[in-house]
């Protein structure tokens, strides 16, 4: 079934609140209906300015959106090939991916737990590359199946074709908006696999027996201490992308900030926290208008209430460059900018 709606909110569809319109707004329940209103949005020229979005959480509205907003009703989630040790999940991409984690840890699968709580739909999950906590989406998606815009054909891509990296993926460069994901496949495993190493999720589980529930668990209780929930201060989480620079540049920096964390990549590369360099830059807590940086965690700007997202987005830019002035670092945003 399809749902048509003109100058629709997008309030409910963006976790930073912003209370602004799309033109027409369309949601879409089967991936018949999908290439159906494609090749319908084709013949009219609606697709010339189109957008398809998940749960909104990694998008910034600079205004009302003068084009063609799509939303996936794709749900369902169930078992299409399984071993004694691993098994591969077909999840439509509007489920919501929380919802996708619990019911994998519910089966007792492996894999999913330390993605738990991160907003969003499942969908979103293959373009942008999800991960907290040591693990990425990447490392647990077998397959991701799509529809091409311009033709309205199913194709399929598997993990090592979608060209993943740190919030990267082939959707976000070569083929961004050329195709909408339908369905992913996830591969699981039957067996125990642990990965509690990073941030303080062992300090948090220690005294606990080491299960899937308790590490879900874990990883909720952390990221909710952290992180402002969007329904009360809209927010995006973590807005910037941790910066990955030469091994060189970072010793030059250690030995003018001993105290940098940091995490190493690899014999070359090492990843700094945007969030403690901001921090150092004395933004944590501070506004400007009615944007403003969280004051338990640095990288997560928010909504305090009316901002704009243009208001967002000068924010942003004065802490890029207060970063660049003090570091000779760029930070890069994690959040799609929409205008």
């Amino acid at each position: 079934m399809i749902h048509r709606y003109n100058d629709h909110s997008l309030l409910a569809h963006n976790t930073f609140g912003m209370n602004v319109k799309a033109k027409s707004f369309i949601e879409y329940t089967t991936v018949d209906d999908l290439k159906e209103l494609l090749v319908e949005m084709a013949r009219t020229g609606e697709n010339q300015k189109m957008l398809s979005i998940g749960g909104g959480s990694n998008l910034l509205f600079a205004g009302d959106f003068q084009g063609t907003v799509l939303h996936s009703l794709i749900k369902g989630m169930e078992v299409c090939r399984e071993t004694d040790e691993t098994v591969w999940v077909r999840v439509g991409a509007g489920e919501v991916w929380d919802d996708f984690v619990a019911y994998s840890v519910s089966h007792q699968w492996y894999g999913a737990e330390n993605l738990s709580a991160i907003p969003g739909e499942v969908g979103a999950s293959a373009i942008q590359n999800i991960g907290a906590y040591g693990a990425e989406v990447k490392d647990i998606i077998s397959q991701v199946e799509a529809v091409e815009v311009e033709t309205a054909q199913i194709c399929s891509f598997n993990v090592g074709e979608c060209k993943y990296a740190y919030r990267q993926s082939i959707f976000k460069k070569e083929l961004k908006g050329k195709y909408i994901v339908t369905h992913v496949i996830y591969k699981l495993s039957k067996n125990p696999v642990f990965h509690i190493d990073y941030g303080n999720l062992k300090a948090v589980l220690e005294g606990k027996p080491l299960t899937l529930e308790n590490v879900r668990n874990a990883v909720c209780a952390v990221r909710s201490s952290k992180l402002p929930d969007p329904k009360v201060m809209g927010n995006a989480g973590s807005f910037f992308m941790n910066p990955v620079v030469p091994r060189e540049q970072f010793l030059k920096l250690q030995a003018e900030y001993p105290s940098m964390p940091h995490y190493e990549v690899d014999e070359n590369s090492v990843k700094i926290p945007a969030g403690w360099m901001i921090d150092q830059c004395g933004w944590k807590g501070r506004a400007l208008g009615k944007a403003g940086v969280h004051d338990k965690q640095a990288l997560v700007l928010v909504n305090l209430g009316g901002a704009t997202g243009q208001e967002v987005m000068q924010l942003a830019y004065t802490v890029q460059q207060d970063v660049k002035q003090k570091f000779g670092i760029d930070i890069f945003p994690e959040v799609n900018y929409i205008d």
